[in-house]
């Protein structure tokens, strides 16, 4: 398996993939060891070892430049015919609006369902691949990981249970959000 680094990778996420792979290591083979795991964490992002890994991320770190905008801000509107909708949710029209500051990412969203009814919503996550509880304390977690800068991948889960996956991928010319989740395929133009 190959892996691609975020944009702005964190040490602490490695050290947490690193652990989990070590855990799927354990059950296969009791002698496993964590600079094992680390060390092939390493080689599936394209490093030699884990302290080259890791020096490139703390380099990333230091060195960060200003940032640019992220592809995926902006305001966005469903184009129908190239969608494929979830067969219980045949939307008339959805707009989007989405900012990204650090790595906090919020989509506002208005669609107006099949009745003609306009419903609102705002959901706001943290981007930086680690799993949060929502604030609701209802037993919803959302992890959000960017998969390069044009790609957002989500999972929510529900009492520990995957109950969705999404992915926010940005077309390379920056005209086009797809978003991908469970029985639909919503294309959005730029506006």
């Amino acid at each position: 398996m190959s892996r691609h680094l975020p944009q702005h990778p964190n040490l602490d996420h490695l050290k947490k993939q690193a652990k989990d792979l070590l855990s799927e290591a354990l059950q296969r083979d009791p002698a496993a060891k964590l600079a094992d795991a680390q060390h092939a964490l390493a080689r599936e992002y394209g490093f030699a070892s884990w302290p080259k890994l890791k020096a490139h991320v703390e380099q990333l770190a230091g060195a960060a430049p200003p940032e640019k905008p992220s592809p995926l801000v902006g305001e966005w509107t469903a184009n129908l015919s190239k969608s494929i909708r979830h067969p219980a949710s045949q939307f008339r029209s959805a707009r989007l609006q989405v900012e990204v500051v650090g790595d906090m990412v919020t989509i506002s969203d208005v669609v107006v369902d099949e009745s003609g009814r306009e419903n609102r919503g705002k959901n706001a996550m943290r981007a930086d691949g680690n799993e949060h509880p929502s604030e609701r304390g209802n037993g919803y977690a959302m992890t959000a990981t960017w998969r390069g800068s044009y790609v957002l991948e989500t999972v929510a889960k529900k009492d520990g249970e995957i109950v969705g996956r999404g992915l926010y991928e940005v077309s390379v010319d920056g005209r086009t959000l797809t978003v991908t989740s469970d029985q639909q395929r919503i294309v959005l133009d730029r506006v």
